[in-house]
């Protein structure tokens, strides 16, 4: 038998220039749950509930089982560390479409195009091989990095709900954001 097939390295899922998507499993439970812990992570994110090891455990075993989802860890390729996570949800297969989000875990990640990149890789996976039509994302206004990223990769976009998110003693607006298969299509396969 072969056993260089059942080495420890990482599953590379879906593989970019300078990360790599792999899937979550219950050995990075413990590194989920600090990261839902991480101030930042939690402010950009609008993250206002609080979670228990076991319960993100029970988390990770739902997603692996659920077939309207795909959550991903990323992680460096040259390194293997992760850096965050990345999540197709709520895919919709008769209208074909889906949302995304993305949350990288550290300052030290942030601003060096991490971000842009592993969206690419999973819009690609989304528009190339699940069919999908349309992605949409929702992120907060006072995420400007953020924003700027979706724009970067070709988001549009496509309305505000007001007052949506209540932290920290204020209001803050929820900008919606769109990118369309042809969109993406015409941006990354110029022929």
């Amino acid at each position: 038998m072969d056993t260089t097939l059942w080495n420890p390295l990482p599953v590379r899922f879906l593989e970019g220039e300078r990360v790599y998507l792999r899937p979550i499993g219950q050995d990075d439970a413990e590194g989920y749950f600090r990261m839902l812990f991480n101030p930042e992570v939690r402010r950009l994110t609008g993250t206002q509930h609080s979670f228990t090891l076991e319960g993100v455990r029970r988390y990770i075993e739902g997603k692996s089982a659920d077939d309207s989802a795909v959550l991903l860890l990323i992680a460096l390729s040259d390194t293997d560390e992760v850096i965050g996570d990345i999540a197709l949800q709520d895919i919709n297969h008769v209208n074909r479409n889906a949302n995304v989000r993305i949350a990288i875990d550290s300052d030290n990640h942030k601003g060096k195009g991490y971000g842009p990149e592993s969206i690419r890789l999973l819009l690609e996976y989304g528009f190339g091989v699940l069919n999908l039509h349309r992605i949409e994302l929702q992120v907060f206004a006072y995420n400007e990095r953020a924003i700027k990223a979706y724009e970067k990769v070709g988001f549009s976009r496509e309305g505000v709900q007001r007052d949506a998110l209540y932290y920290n003693h204020q209001y803050h607006d929820s900008i919606m954001m769109s990118i369309l298969e042809d969109e993406f299509k015409a941006l990354y396969h110029k022929q």
